[in-house]
């Protein structure tokens, strides 16, 4: 319980407090006691989540565990090795890859026989397995990607968003956070400023 004491009183919050509490009447007859209680105003972490903990300039350290090379990894399962040492590796397929989709050998004239889309759906939406955006860290600083390697994922609804890996893992770390689907392909900055 805290004791306050109106203005017009005169008397100081810590006198008051001592006089209140320790005789358990009031100082002055206007005081008004509350009961507080302690609210935290943030979520507590899932720990059961793949989350970016720290990064340096040679890790990218998820989960407390430190990887000196290219990872992807969405909030849950194995965070894996990602084939890239370089911006100029990545590839449409290994966009793919790190966004947990792969592509099944299909007959090209297989869209004949596919069923007329409904309730507003397009050609090509997203699989329900995809997730909705993919973040790439392309190291110390952001370079672009050639479009031909993000047409694939954007023609079924997956976003792709590239930035430093240091934007990359905090961005992650707050779409997780949120819920949402979201995966993330980081490459360490290796000082490639």
């Amino acid at each position: 319980m805290i004791a306050i004491c109106p203005p017009s009183c005169g008397r100081s919050a810590t006198s008051l407090h001592g006089d209140a509490l320790l005789s358990g009447r009031p100082a002055c007859a206007f005081v008004f006691f509350f009961k507080l209680s302690i609210l935290k105003l943030h979520n507590d972490p899932a720990t059961t989540l793949n989350t970016v903990t720290a990064y340096g300039p040679d890790y990218i350290e998820v989960n407390q565990v430190r990887f000196s090379h290219a990872v992807a990894f969405g909030p849950e399962g194995a965070v894996a090795e990602w084939p890239v040492r370089s911006p100029a590796d990545i590839t449409s397929a290994l966009l793919e890859q790190a966004a947990g989709l792969s592509r099944a050998a299909r007959d090209p004239m297989a869209f004949l026989d596919d069923p007329e889309p409904s309730n507003g759906e397009l050609p090509g939406a997203r699989p329900p397995d995809a997730p909705e955006v993919l973040l790439v860290g392309t190291g110390a600083r952001q370079k672009m990607l050639p479009p031909a390697a993000l047409r694939p994922l954007l023609a079924i609804g997956v976003g792709i968003e590239v930035m430093d890996t240091q934007a990359a893992a905090r961005t992650y770390n707050i779409l997780m956070a949120e819920g949402r689907r979201v995966v993330v392909a980081l490459l360490p900055p290796h000082g490639d400023a």
